[in-house]
């Protein structure tokens, strides 16, 4: 992510999502310490947020795990959402390694299968049905399955947040490796089929063509979407192509640097970098 002032740019992800006083941590970015840097930086407290969500098992997402529960103390970041697959075979122990010593740390795992409301009006899509042939993944890697088959590791795991509120719902992704369009097609058919008011987070854009750009911003007006706020693998040059071509507004559609903050009622503040 784009970076300025006092704070780290790195190809990961980590957002700290506040809901009628409901806090969680969503992601937790790439390198051990970038996270609890930034935090530190922002003055954002991590100390009372009990709930962690760990969008997919790729190190840009899970690398702070530890480094953030050893510094806020036994009584946060005590539990870890993820979806089903997280923990499939990939060839290597890096996932089950943090699944361990998280554990041993005091945590635990609650793994999704499917949809859930953490709180009142929040929920967890779980893994996305992939209707849409998005492909918004990389890679090359397989996965080896509970029945010993193995497959190509289209990372089936991902999954994303969704917050109902009187203006729409609110979608954070981490990085939609499921599709930003099957995402929001899903979101609306299992929380509430209304306008999609913000789409935030990483949404794997920034490798796609121009006719796959255009379908993806017919899709977004489709759904409503009135704000759209792309950070780290969305893209730049994809955040300003879905900006014009979804019909928004420098106000309302930008690169979000770390820092960046968006607000029902008032909108985003994508960072001084990214205005």
């Amino acid at each position: 992510m784009l970076a300025d002032d006092d704070s780290i740019g790195e190809w990961g992800f980590s957002a700290l999502v506040v809901v009628d006083g409901h806090r969680i941590l969503f992601d937790t970015g790439a390198r051990p310490d970038t996270v609890l840097i930034n935090a530190r930086a922002l003055k954002v407290d991590l100390s009372n947020v009990p709930d962690v969500i760990l969008t997919h098992n790729h190190a840009d997402h899970t690398g702070g795990l530890m480094t953030l529960k050893r510094s806020v103390g036994a009584n946060a970041l005590t539990t870890a959402h993820a979806g089903q697959g997280i923990f499939l075979n990939r060839g290597n122990d890096r996932i089950e390694k943090l699944r361990s010593d998280f554990q041993a740390a005091g945590g635990k795992f609650v793994i999704h299968d499917a949809p859930a409301e953490l709180f009142p009006g929040v929920w967890l899509t779980g893994p996305v049905p992939r209707k849409y042939p998005e492909r918004n993944w990389s890679g090359t890697g397989t996965i080896q399955m509970p029945d010993g088959s193995k497959q190509e590791d289209n990372i089936p795991e991902d999954m994303s947040l969704v917050i109902d509120t009187d203006r729409g719902l609110v979608v954070i992704s981490g990085c939609g490796h499921a599709g930003v369009i099957n995402t929001l097609e899903y979101a609306r058919a299992k929380v509430r089929t209304a306008p999609v008011h913000a789409a935030i987070g990483g949404f794997h854009l920034f490798a796609l063509d121009d006719e796959k750009l255009q379908w993806t911003a017919g899709r977004l007006r489709e759904f409503g979407v009135q704000n759209f706020l792309g950070a780290h693998c969305t893209g730049i040059e994809a955040t300003y192509r879905i900006r014009e071509l979804a019909g928004l507004t420098r106000k309302t559609a930008a690169v979000a640097a770390v820092g960046a903050e968006f607000k029902l009622g008032e909108g985003f503040k994508p960072g001084n970098i990214s205005r």
